[in-house]
């Protein structure tokens, strides 16, 4: 948990924003906080991949966390298009 102070105390310091980002592997945020973070915080978090995702008072904090959780990131150069080879893990090496 880090507060509007928290976020000031890091000064757009590059080397403490890094830091921070590689501590954790997502963020949440309120929807007044996150038009702020870009201010406090400069650059840092959206260059690291990791900007916070909006979480409203209605949002179910645990399945919020499930759904961040359960979520992968790819990031594309060129070529706009994936092949993944999906399975489950009841499935045998030879399915």
């Amino acid at each position: 948990y880090m507060d509007v102070e928290g976020l000031k105390k890091f000064n757009k310091n590059k080397k403490l924003i890094k830091k921070f980002a590689k501590k954790y592997n997502a963020f949440l945020a309120s929807d007044a906080l996150i038009k702020q973070i870009p201010r406090l915080l400069g650059p840092g978090l959206n260059k690291a991949g990791k900007f916070p995702s909006l979480i409203t008072h209605e949002d179910d904090l645990k399945s919020k966390v499930t759904e961040l959780q359960s979520s992968v990131k790819f990031q594309l150069k060129k070529v706009l298009c994936l092949g993944v080879a999906g399975g489950n893990v009841s499935m045998t090496p030879e399915q």
